[in-house]
C-alpha cells in the first residue's frame, strides 16, 4: 500500500507546483535593484561618442531609463507610447541602446522618432547585465537620489503609464520619496 502511496504524493506536489506557477506574471521578476542605487556606468551617446552618459548626472532628477533595440520587435510597440510621453515633457527618459549595432539604431531612431534625451550605446551589452536585464524592451524609474524605484519588463502599455509609473514619477518628484 505504502509504495502507491509515494508516487501519488510526488503526483500531487508536482499538480501543486504547477498551479502555482501558471498563476504568476513573467512581468513582475523581482529586481534585486528595487530601493537600491542604480549601478554606475559610463557609456559614449549612440548619436556622440564624444559625450558620455552617467547615472551620476542626473542626480537631482527622476527620470525614466529605458533599455531597447532596433532589432526589438516588441520595442517597436511600445514606440508610440514613449514619444507620446517624451512629447508631453514629464519626466526625461534616457535608453540604453542594448546590444545593438550602432547604424541600425540610429536608422531605427530616425525611422520611428527619438524619445531619448541620450542614448547610451552598450554594444556588448555589459551596462544591461550590470542593471539586470533580462530581455529588451525594459523601463526602470529611477529617483533624485539615483535609486532604482520600479523596474517594468516588457512593454509598456498606457494602463502601465497610467496606474503605475506616472504617479510614481509624480510622487517622487514632488515629495522626493519613494511611492
Amino acid at each position: 500500500m505504502t509504495r502507491f502511496l509515494l508516487p501519488l504524493f510526488g503526483f500531487i506536489g508536482l499538480v501543486v507546483l504547477l498551479a502555482v506557477g501558471l498563476k504568476l506574471d513573467p512581468r513582475e521578476v523581482p529586481s534585486p535593484f528595487i530601493g537600491k542605487p542604480a549601478p554606475a556606468f559610463s557609456l559614449s551617446h549612440l548619436h556622440d561618442d564624444t559625450k558620455n552618459f552617467s547615472p551620476a548626472k542626473m542626480k537631482g532628477k527622476v527620470w525614466l531609463f529605458n533599455v531597447w533595440a532596433s532589432w526589438c520587435v516588441s520595442c517597436r510597440q511600445e514606440h508610440p507610447l514613449l514619444m507620446e510621453l517624451a512629447k508631453s515633457k514629464q519626466v526625461p527618459i534616457f535608453g540604453l541602446n542594448y546590444k545593438d549595432d550602432q547604424n541600425n539604431a540610429m536608422l531605427w531612431l530616425k525611422q520611428w522618432g527619438n524619445p531619448y534625451q541620450a542614448s547610451a550605446f552598450d554594444p556588448e551589452g555589459g551596462v544591461g547585465i550590470d542593471w539586470g536585464v533580462y530581455g529588451v524592451p525594459e523601463t526602470f524609474v529611477i529617483d533624485q537620489e539615483g535609486i532604482v524605484r520600479h523596474k517594468h519588463i516588457g512593454v509598456l502599455k498606457q494602463s502601465d503609464l497610467d496606474e503605475t509609473i506616472m504617479p510614481m514619477v509624480k510622487k517622487l518628484q514632488s515629495t522626493g520619496q519613494q511611492s
